[in-house]
C-alpha cells in the first residue's frame, strides 16, 4: 500500500485547518485519502494519506495544491511517498 506523509509549515493553524477542510473533496478526487492529521504546534502540521492513484496525487501536488497552499497560509511543504515494508 502506498501512503504519503506530508509536512506543512504554516502561518496560522486556524487558517490552515479551514482551508484544509475545504480542500478535502479536491484531494479525494486526486487520489489522496486522509488517514490522520496532526498538529505539532501552531506553525506545523503533518498529514498521513492513503494513495489511490499515485500519478493523480503527484499531478495535484505539482499544480492545484499551490492554490490550497496560498489559501491555507502554507509557507513550505514536503511530501514523502512511502510503502509498507
Amino acid at each position: 500500500m502506498t501512503q504519503m506523509i506530508a509536512h506543512y509549515q504554516i502561518a496560522d493553524y486556524a487558517q490552515f485547518k479551514a482551508a484544509f477542510d475545504a480542500d478535502a473533496e479536491d484531494r479525494g478526487n486526486n487520489g489522496l485519502s486522509l488517514l490522520q492529521l496532526w498538529r505539532e504546534d501552531g506553525g506545523s502540521a503533518w498529514a498521513l494519506y492513503a494513495i489511490g492513484d499515485a500519478k493523480a496525487a503527484r499531478d495535484y501536488l505539482d499544480g492545484a495544491a499551490g492554490v490550497f497552499n496560498s489559501q491555507a497560509g502554507v509557507r513550505s511543504a514536503s511530501f514523502h511517498f512511502v510503502e509498507t515494508a
